[in-house]
């Protein structure tokens, strides 16, 4: 009898086991635990949708997408609230980690924005800088503007953060390198997992590039995909 008891003592146990181990395996992963950095996020971290823009300000086609989300914030915005999405930027030094041009601004612009995230301003460092870049250099020009954004000093990146209110501190991250180390991080993570400048994935829809002559109406055939429309 008591080696019955234990018999089925033991295959309880067993069952137990095997039914945590299944349901580990089909547990979701919380969308908050795959966001690599809440400040650089549009929408709740508990929504239902979560879409990814691999970014690098060097990419005029990157510039195009964002830019297009930005002159239409309000219907942006509101469109991630009614659909349920947590929306996430990721940049990095991408183009001049594993780009063939090694574009030394992709480096000096993301510290910049690193630098901007770090004292709590990098929507407003980002916007700014898409919507500068995009007006002055890549609508007209598209991809021969490269060049010559590729010129710029550190000062150029400094510059756009005075015009949001950042000083000294935000100076001397971008001087000193600050936040080099999580730049470059973050491009070996991201290299791992994209095929191009820009890098969507939107839950399970992914595509890189974007026409930089898309308007608002074509941006919106890409979030539309990530929610299979």
């Amino acid at each position: 009898m008591k080696k019955a008891f234990r018999v089925v003592g033991v295959l309880l146990v067993f069952g137990l086991l095997v039914a945590a181990i299944v349901a580990s395996m089909n547990a979701k992963t919380a969308i908050s635990d795959m966001v690599w950095d809440e400040a650089t996020t549009m929408g709740s971290l508990d929504a239902k949708n979560y879409y990814i823009t691999y970014s690098d300000l060097m990419c005029p086609y990157c510039i195009a997408f964002e830019s297009a989300t930005i002159e239409h914030k309000d219907e942006f915005e509101k469109y991630l609230e009614e659909n349920d999405i947590l929306y996430e930027v990721r940049v990095s030094d991408f183009l001049y980690e594993y780009g063939e041009a090694r574009a030394i601004n992709s480096r000096y612009s993301a510290e910049a924005v690193y630098c901007a995230k770090n004292e709590g301003k990098f929507w407003d460092y980002y916007d700014l800088a898409v919507t500068t870049l995009w007006n002055d250099y890549y609508k007209d020009a598209g991809k021969g503007a490269f060049s010559k954004v590729n010129s710029f000093e550190k000062d150029y990146w400094i510059s756009l953060g005075k015009k949001v209110g950042l000083g000294e501190t935000f100076e001397n991250c971008v001087k000193n390198d600050e936040t080099l180390d999580a730049i470059k991080a973050n491009a070996a993570k991201t290299a791992r997992l994209v095929n191009g400048m820009p890098y969507f994935k939107f839950n399970s829809f992914t595509s890189s590039g974007f026409d930089p002559s898309g308007s608002w109406d074509y941006a919106l055939m890409y979030l539309d995909a990530g929610l299979g429309k």
